[in-house]
């Protein structure tokens, strides 16, 4: 297994799935899907001879203008990010006091909060990791003027209800919802994609922020972006540089966000929820149940020996996320993104056969 995943670092706040995988592995460990699709290639192609030229101001208009199309917002409510990383890096700028991070979660966040000396409570939930809104005020401090929430969430693949997100918002507060998987959910009756989705809620409170890359295997080029009110969008962009996404980026997003994106979200959604009931199945034909009811593109699992499986796994091959690192979880959980068929029917025989 290679070294940054034997050592100590295995539990740094830090180390991502990433960590996990490397080249030549069957990678169960970072949930971006495989891509990117043919029309995004082809966008991104047409613009190479472009790339001694500065990002222009049409490129950045098209981009802007097609998330505000997409989620029924003004110009001025978006801003566009360096991958949605970036987003909770410029969160310090918003003068929190006191951060409430629901946990677990994406480990950025506390990350970029505490290198900015911001005092975090970590409101770490119950097993299943569901928020509901009767608990908010027991379990969120009254003085929180921040309050982070993934949905659905990293690494449990919760999916809280829009009317929880809701309940969150109390005068002096702002919320921040992590929707970095919220484009491949789909409601299981009616068939509703992103039925949770608060980025077309205009609360003035809340901010929203959302990436391209997982869906469209775009992890490489970085982009995505923040919805939120005017009056936020100034403050978090106050003294950002100049071209903060290049040229590519700003492609992607035109195209990912735009018609073409839209009804490419739609099939993958649809055969995400197919292959991950595949993948449920075949862990239950082994007796291995998901730690939580999953509704993301990834399926938390429980094992007795957590990083003996992902050892043996690896040694077959496959690459699997250890969950240690992130809070409320530990060595026992593993993160499983969801893949076809066949690549999820070779895991299943790897863990049938020892892994």
């Amino acid at each position: 297994m290679n070294g940054r995943s034997m050592n100590g670092e295995l539990f740094a706040l830090d180390r991502h799935g990433d960590s996990d995988s490397e080249a030549g592995l069957t990678d169960f460990a970072v949930n971006v899907r495989p891509g990117p699709p043919r029309f995004v290639l082809d966008a991104l192609t047409a613009r190479l001879p472009d790339l001694a030229r500065y990002p222009t101001a049409g490129d950045d208009a098209r981009a802007v203008d097609a998330v505000a199309r997409a989620h029924r917002r003004t110009p001025g409510e978006i801003l566009l990010l360096s991958g949605a990383a970036e987003g909770f890096e410029l969160l310090p700028r918003l003068g929190a006091r006191h951060a409430a991070l629901i946990q677990p979660s994406f480990t950025e966040p506390e990350l970029a909060l505490r290198s900015a000396g911001i005092p975090i409570t970590q409101v770490v939930l119950d097993r299943p990791w569901r928020l509901d809104a009767d608990g908010i005020a027991r379990l969120i401090p009254a003085d929180a003027d921040l309050v982070v929430i993934g949905n659905p969430t990293n690494p449990t693949s919760v999916l809280h209800p829009a009317d929880v997100i809701e309940a969150l918002r109390a005068p002096g507060r702002l919320v921040v919802v992590d929707e970095a998987f919220a484009d491949l959910t789909l409601d299981p009756v009616s068939g509703e994609r992103e039925p949770q989705s608060v980025a077309s809620r205009r609360w003035p409170d809340v901010i929203v922020l959302r990436s391209i890359t997982k869906t469209f295997g775009l992890a490489g080029l970085r982009a995505g972006y923040l919805l939120a009110d005017p009056a936020i969008i100034d403050r978090l962009s106050m003294g950002r540089r100049p071209w903060a996404l290049g040229t590519l980026s700003l492609v992607a997003l035109a195209e990912c966000v735009g018609p073409r994106g839209e009804r490419y979200c739609r099939k993958v959604a649809a055969e995400v929820a197919e292959q991950r009931s595949d993948l449920i199945a075949g862990l239950r034909e082994l007796g291995i149940e998901p730690a939580t009811t999953p509704e993301a593109s990834f399926v938390l699992i429980e094992v007795d020996d957590g990083l003996g499986v992902k050892r043996r796994l690896f040694e077959q091959g496959i690459a699997v996320r250890s969950a240690a690192n992130f809070v409320g979880l530990g060595p026992g959980f593993l993160r499983l993104a969801v893949r076809d068929r066949p690549t999820t029917a070779r895991l299943i025989e790897s863990l049938r056969a020892g892994g």
